[in-house]
């Protein structure tokens, strides 16, 4: 049968991934340079992610804020390492109010006193606030996060995984001591892993980033790596111990039990709308988009089927029932989202365009179903011509452990699939091999995860980035054997993760 999405994976994936993003109706790109309008579909999906992820913040004592947009230039300038970092992104505000020039185009009018760069992160104006709130010991731990945008200018701008204007959450908190504030970044990356794996049914491999890939500024940057279909690392998010860096960049002092002023040590951490782009890169297929239920916009949609006039109210009247009977029954701690489709299209039309919009579960009912008071169910997991024949009451009872399967179908192919696609790696030559493209006609299909002994030698590391493209994505936690670098032969050396990335 002919895929539904044009081109497939294997044949442009590139292409592929912009065609689901638009068959699924979830985004387009907007007038403005790599930005992007996020359609009702799509920011259904960032609703619900946020939601799920805001409780478990507040489950660990995390209170939401929000901080200015824009930045003074000056607060950068405090902070050497992390200006240089983020220079290249940062769009800057230099003047305010329009005025008409001789020919009657508009033009900016009056110079800012002070540029004030548009935030590509907040770290340094949350931190001047966080000098003002932090006096005492009785005052920490601070714990704050905001849900906002930030603006990086980027060179290159795919939807969802790489925007001009991003929309995210960045959580920013301040402690006593180093140990305090790297046991919160560590328990926010558990967090987030868990929120992967529970929610998006994403499995990522999580680890410590190396100096040259660290966040700017940060003493250690936390990451969790999650394998795209064409085999490319997918950084999911991250999470940042900041040690005392950025509290003497903004001069964040409190006074201890003792009496003795120490500045506190602090975290930041962040995921992205980029999480969308994850879960369509994980999960879709040549049909179209694949939704995991817990964040799916609708997790069913009832589609009705009004041929007949005279029977059409008593369709309608039963899809309601159902529909209401669904509302009442819990799924991932919230109540199930069901809608009914009642657009006067084709039957055959209407359930393709939700396989390409990935509805975990689709329901058809007719004038012989409500006879037979059943419903026929088919499954997003499954083939599309594949249709189970449930009594109402069934279906009803069972609706939750249907998506429970969906969501476990999900997790375990895309495991199993990154799982086939890392390889232990322990010579040169076979990793040089390993990330040369074997299909000439489609280079995009990348070879996958390479997990090798490394010294942590920034030259080689550099080396390796320039002849392939390759970049060192964590040092994880789940491979500790140490052994012989395959660059350099040096002994008692860290496994670590090598891969071509987004």
């Amino acid at each position: 049968m002919k895929s539904a999405i044009n081109p497939t994976r294997n044949e442009d994936y590139s292409e592929w991934y912009l065609q689901v993003i638009k068959a699924a109706d979830l985004a387009e790109h907007s007038c403005v340079r790599g930005s992007m309008v996020i359609k009702p579909w799509g920011y259904g999906i960032w609703e619900n992610i946020q939601r799920k992820l805001d409780r478990d913040f507040k489950g660990v004592g995390v209170e939401n804020a929000y901080f200015p947009l824009f930045i003074p230039l000056s607060f950068f300038e405090k902070e050497a390492e992390h200006v240089e970092g983020f220079a290249k992104e940062c769009a800057v505000v230099t003047h305010h109010r329009l005025k008409k020039n001789d020919d009657g185009k508009l033009v900016p009018a009056s110079p800012l006193e002070e540029p004030l760069v548009v935030r590509p992160t907040s770290e340094m104006i949350i931190g001047d606030h966080f000098a003002k709130w932090i006096s005492s010991y009785r005052d920490l731990p601070l714990k704050i996060n905001q849900w906002s945008n930030v603006v990086r200018w980027e060179m290159r701008t795919r939807l969802f995984l790489r925007t001009t204007e991003i929309l995210w959450q960045e959580g920013h908190t301040a402690h006593a001591t180093g140990k305090e504030a790297d046991e919160m970044a560590r328990t926010i990356l558990d967090l987030y892993v868990y929120f992967l794996e529970d929610k998006l049914a994403i499995p990522v491999i999580k680890g410590v980033k190396s100096e040259s890939e660290k966040f700017p500024g940060a003493e250690k940057t936390y990451t969790f790596e999650a394998m795209m279909q064409d085999r490319k690392a997918l950084q999911a998010g991250t999470s940042h111990y900041l040690g005392e860096n950025f509290a003497k960049s903004c001069n964040i002092l409190f006074q201890d039990e003792t009496g003795e002023k120490k500045y506190a040590s602090t975290t930041s951490w962040g995921v992205t709308t980029r999480l969308i782009g994850g879960c369509i890169m994980v999960h879709s297929d040549d049909d179209g988009l694949v939704l995991p239920p817990k964040v799916a916009t609708a997790q069913i949609v009832i589609m009705p089927i009004l041929h007949d006039d005279e029977q059409k109210a008593a369709v309608i009247e039963y899809c309601e029932k159902i529909k209401k009977e669904l509302s009442k029954l819990s799924y991932d701690n919230d109540p199930i989202r069901a809608i009914i489709d009642l657009r006067n299209i084709r039957g055959g039309e209407k359930n393709w365009g939700w396989i390409k919009k990935g509805a975990p579960l689709r329901v058809e009912i007719g004038p012989k179903d409500i006879e037979k008071d059943q419903v026929v169910l088919m499954r997003r997991t499954k083939s599309p011509k594949d249709k189970l024949f449930l009594s109402r009451k069934e279906f009803i009872e069972k609706a939750g452990d249907f998506l429970g399967e969906s969501h476990n179908k999900l997790f375990e192919r895309a495991k199993k699939f990154r799982d086939d696609n890392l390889k232990f790696i322990d010579n040169e030559e076979e990793f040089y091999k390993f990330f040369t493209p074997k299909n000439a006609k489609n280079p995009e299909i990348h070879a996958g995860f390479a997990c090798v002994n490394f010294s942590m030698d920034q030259n080689i590391e550099e080396k390796i980035k320039n002849d392939l493209n390759v970049t060192l994505r964590c040092i994880p936690f789940d491979f500790q054997e140490k052994g012989k670098c395959i660059f350099s032969g040096k002994e008692n050396s860290q496994k670590v993760i090598f891969a071509k990335a987004y």
